[in-house]
């Protein structure tokens, strides 16, 4: 039988203001700019959300990123308060930039696309000649992508996010910084898992006080590539793919099924073994980025377990 997982939600919490659902995450957002953020099960590739959930999806990235975002700490502040419920954070909420500050160590996935193009400026950022796909940048690069509300995000360069206001300059120099430093340490906490953390992406926004904190989520499975360090360069030698920890193990089936998101093609369809499958693999992702054991929440009435740890939780800060 298939485990119970959460496709959405409907909270009734007290002070609801306004609810954005995005495509994993729904955000509610309550009076005294408090912020809960359920992780749902939902998957999503290539920009498109796929009709069925995967059991423990939601808990994994709620908790991969609480781990990172405590690691992290000390490096810049972030919106997190709390996480009263396996799939569930609360905080601050704050005004986000409108754009997504990618970082890439490695020349993979879109930036190895382009590339292979024969193109060598991504986002006004040169890439060097001669390089393969998934060698390593001399120095990491950021490749900033504005923040769609629909549909996917677009390329952007340094210089029209200045010119055009989307971030003040003075701005974008901190998350520039803040951004570099982030990698670094998710660089070194890989490391220490015997990974390589090869891109990904982090989100920031601005209290109502002016103070810059990152936001959303970060280092998890679906906002990140990781590599195995073992045989890595060794397969690069021999021009083998990377053995990876990410969700590209979604995007390469859908591939193999004709689908990638492109008009007229049609979702594979996603049985049993499928999902079971890819939560296992999920649950490998985890173990393998925290070093943890994965626990298992309870799904037995898993809305009315997230209904009643947050209310709990919010009814107790108010006291």
């Amino acid at each position: 039988m298939l485990n119970k997982t959460i496709m959405q939600t409907d909270l009734h919490l007290e002070g609801i203001e306004s609810k954005y659902v995005g495509k994993v995450r729904e955000v509610y957002r309550l009076k005294n700019d408090v912020l809960v953020m359920v992780a749902t099960d939902r998957l999503s590739a290539f920009d498109v959300v796929l009709p069925k959930g995967i059991p423990y999806k939601g808990q994994i990235l709620n908790q991969i990123a609480l781990q990172m975002m405590e690691a992290t700490a000390d490096i810049v502040p972030n919106w997190l308060e709390a996480t009263p419920d396996p799939n569930v954070a609360v905080g601050l909420a704050c005004e986000p930039f409108k754009v997504e500050m990618v970082i890439r160590g490695y020349l993979s996935g879109h930036a190895a696309r382009t590339y292979k193009t024969g193109e060598r400026m991504l986002c006004g950022v040169s890439m060097p000649d001669g390089m393969q796909e998934n060698d390593r940048f001399d120095t990491p690069i950021i490749t900033p992508a504005t923040k769609a509300e629909e549909g996917h995000d677009e390329d952007i360069s340094r210089e029209d996010i200045i010119k055009q206001g989307i971030v003040q300059e003075a701005d974008y120099i901190q998350l520039e910084k803040y951004t570099h430093a982030l990698f670094q340490r998710g660089t070194t906490i890989a490391k220490k898992q015997g990974l390589i953390l090869v891109d990904t992406k982090y989100e920031f926004g601005k209290t109502a006080d002016g103070q810059i904190v990152l936001i959303d989520e970060i280092h998890t499975p679906d906002s990140s590539r990781y590599f195995y360090e073992e045989g890595y360069a060794d397969r690069q030698k021999e021009g083998l793919p990377q053995k990876q920890l990410s969700k590209e193990f979604v995007r390469q089936w859908l591939i193999s099924n004709g689908f990638q998101g492109l008009d007229g093609q049609t979702l594979p369809e996603m049985d049993a073994d499928r999902i079971n499958l890819i939560s296992e693999r999920y649950i490998e992702l985890y173990e393998n980025i925290t070093g943890k054991n994965f626990v298992k929440a309870d799904l037995h009435d898993i809305e009315d377990r997230i209904q009643s740890n947050v209310s709990s939780y919010l009814l107790n800060r108010k006291i």
